[in-house]
């Protein structure tokens, strides 16, 4: 029996497009998180240490907060193949609602919530009727919501801004989870929470890839799989000290983080989230195939409809009173979130964790140019670009 050894050269030949090839399909989810960090590590160096005070960073998640929610409502309309113009106005009509229930009639805030989001998805719904049901193109129609809502939120607050929102109410926004260790200088309650989440990371990870080699599903090379799960744990633990050394952790955090974890879940776990992929990807076939199409699109407006609705919420209860002008231009900035992300513009692709960290580099952008000084007028061109750079790299790969 002669036993062959195997070149050090042909192990490196293997190994090479393995590598080569993974990097390639991953290009746009790791290219966007090394775009974040280098967006964070700049602005950190050009405002002097600023922007990662933890000071600054609970206000910048503050005031993304309502932005991530609705980015990702706006990542499975654009997935299925869809745009909704309208959130904005929505977020900015169900402040107003919320505000008339429970300043003027005195109503309790979780029955304010419920009914106020519950309104949302009753937007949703109608816009999706119309553009599912009656194949009405879904920029007409939620144009014409935007105009609506805008003119009913006029309406509801009779042109005048109400407020101030209950206490219990405000806390959704600008509470943080209570310290049962009393810490002066250290929230320990928000740094426990924040190690346990990446521990649970950690092992769902693990669990993953267990499963998936298993079946022969796994292409993540094994030291990509180490140092990546690593760094988003050590990354967790690093911004939860940092948030844990001012006032801990907000409220909405936890909020922004649950539903992280659903629509993860959803949309790579379940029947409905593969069928708003297949019906982005390719209507026709998707319809050829059984699913029903009308009623998978008709579903990503209403969700969308209930984000916008919870986002109003949290903005209403930041600003700690309901204004007519809430809500203007939140589309613009959930819309550029997802396509910076990594969404792709013609449906059928995009991912959670792209459309976070799409609203996290135009927060960041935002709030560093603010600290430097930059005008708004140029702080517009700017995100502009960088829009516009996003849907070119996506065309332009799609075309190769």
């Amino acid at each position: 029996m002669t036993t062959t050894n195997t070149p050090a050269t042909e192990v490196k030949a293997v190994n090479t497009p393995q590598y080569t090839g993974f990097i390639k399909r991953n290009i746009r989810e790791y290219g966007m998180l090394f775009s974040l960090i280098a967006i964070m590590a700049f602005f950190q160096v050009m405002t002097d240490g600023t922007l990662m005070k933890p000071l600054n960073l609970t206000n910048l998640i503050l005031q993304n907060s309502y932005i991530i929610i609705m980015a990702l409502g706006m990542l499975m309309v654009i997935v299925a193949g869809h745009i909704d113009l309208s959130v904005g106005s929505v977020v900015g009509f169900v402040g107003a609602l919320a505000a008339v229930m429970m300043v003027e009639y005195h109503i309790n805030f979780i029955l304010t919530s419920i009914v106020c989001i519950a309104a949302g998805a009753l937007i949703g719904a109608a816009q999706g009727y119309w553009v599912a049901f009656f194949k009405i193109p879904a920029f007409i129609v939620t144009l014409a919501g935007m105009l609506v809502f805008k003119g009913l939120t006029l309406a509801l607050l009779e042109g005048q801004s109400l407020g101030p929102f209950p206490e219990e109410f405000q806390k959704i926004s600008s509470g943080f989870i209570p310290d049962i260790f009393d810490g002066s200088e250290l929230r320990l309650t928000s740094l426990l929470v924040g190690i346990s989440i990446a521990l649970m990371l950690i092992i769902a990870k693990v669990k993953s890839r267990m499963h998936q080699t298993k079946h022969g599903m796994e292409d993540e090379p094994f030291p990509f799989f180490i140092v990546k799960t690593l760094l988003f744990a050590a990354t967790i633990i690093f911004f939860t000290y940092l948030l844990s050394s001012y006032k801990g952790l907000p409220n909405v955090l936890i909020t922004m983080f649950l539903l992280m974890v659903a629509y993860t879940f959803v949309t790579t776990r379940t029947t409905i989230g593969r069928r708003v992929y297949a019906v982005g990807g390719n209507e026709k076939a998707a319809r050829l195939s059984g699913i029903k199409t009308e009623w998978v699109s008709f579903y990503t407006f209403v969700n969308m409809g209930a984000l916008a609705g919870l986002a109003g919420l949290v903005f209403a209860a930041r600003l700690n009173t309901a204004t007519p002008k809430a809500g203007l231009g939140f589309e613009l900035d959930v819309i550029a979130a997802c396509f910076i992300g990594g969404a792709s513009a013609s449906g059928g692709v995009g991912k959670v964790m792209g459309a976070v960290i799409g609203a996290f580099i135009m927060g960041v952008m935002n709030n560093g140019m603010s600290i430097m000084g930059i005008g708004i007028d140029y702080q517009q061109v700017i995100k502009g670009l960088v829009l516009l750079a996003a849907v070119f790299v996506d065309v332009y790969n799609q075309n190769k």
